[in-house]
């Protein structure tokens, strides 16, 4: 190994080790005593180790703030994939009146911050008497956004063209194209899609604070952001529930990190 590539593996596990390092020590305060944390050295192990702080989150109802979340993150990611993959493939595949100036036009609404469109959105939904319900919560996210629309249109154009006429001679109709051969040949892209938006649902605060009230849909991050108050800043029982909320996303990359990995490779993306 060359004195280069020993500082190039250096650096990286010195990244690896300052990323990984905060989530080890979530873990270990997730399973330490209130007691022991506050007059107990911060680096020091639980002794002994406690599930006190999980079962705390189950008196707190986390539970149901974990299903709620799921639920939403769910229907958000079955619309998000149905209506990005339906738009960008008429973006990039059909010709209609205006299809550029239109998606252009739509992709620059990404330069808007999304604090800027809480309190508008926030009013249509009290007018319609949705404030406060499951609708509220995956509305606004359910068709599509621009992001996902433009990073599926920019790999359906490099799909070939004679692959798709190919289809169409054999007598496919446009629907049977994008089902039967458009979306097999775009898996990795859209596992990466897929991966973008769970997290960005699960992790999403401020929408889910200002349009819900009380327990009933109440979200993880919210729920999370409750439980420092409730037991007064006791922070064994929020890493407790930080815990928890990261579980599903570690499993999500599991599943499909191959997938991810892939679509770097085959879309060029850095």
């Amino acid at each position: 190994m060359t004195s280069r590539n020993a500082l190039l593996y250096a650096g990286l596990a010195l990244g690896a080790l300052i990323t990984l390092v905060p989530f080890l020590l979530g873990l270990m305060t997730s399973f330490t005593s209130a007691r022991q944390f506050n007059t107990g050295a911060p680096l020091s192990f639980p002794a002994p180790p406690t599930l006190a702080n999980y079962a705390a989150l189950g008196d707190a109802g986390f539970g149901r703030a974990l299903v709620v979340t799921a639920l939403v993150t769910a229907t958000v990611l079955l619309g998000q994939l149905t209506f990005s993959v339906l738009a960008a493939y008429a973006f990039a595949r059909l010709s209609f009146p205006g299809r550029d100036a239109l998606f252009w036009v739509y992709l620059a609404t990404l330069m808007v911050p999304a604090t800027v469109t809480v309190v508008p959105l926030y009013l249509m939904m009290a007018e319609a008497g949705l404030r406060n319900t499951f609708w509220a919560l995956v509305l606004p996210f359910l068709f599509g956004s621009p992001y996902a629309i433009f990073l599926l249109r920019e790999h359906f154009r490099t799909i070939p063209a004679d692959l798709i006429n190919a289809a169409r001679l054999d007598g496919a109709t446009t629907l049977d194209v994008l089902v039967h051969v458009v979306v097999p040949a775009s898996r990795p892209i859209l596992a990466t899609l897929a991966m973008i938006t769970v997290v960005s649902q699960w992790n999403n605060f401020m929408w889910p604070l200002v349009i819900t009230s009380g327990p009933r849909w109440q979200v993880l991050t919210v729920a999370t952001a409750g439980l420092q108050s409730r037991y007064d800043a006791q922070w064994t029982v929020v890493m407790a529930a930080t815990t928890v909320a990261i579980v599903p996303l570690l499993v999500l990359f599991v599943v499909l990190g191959r997938h991810l990995v892939r679509s770097i490779v085959v879309t060029g993306l850095k």
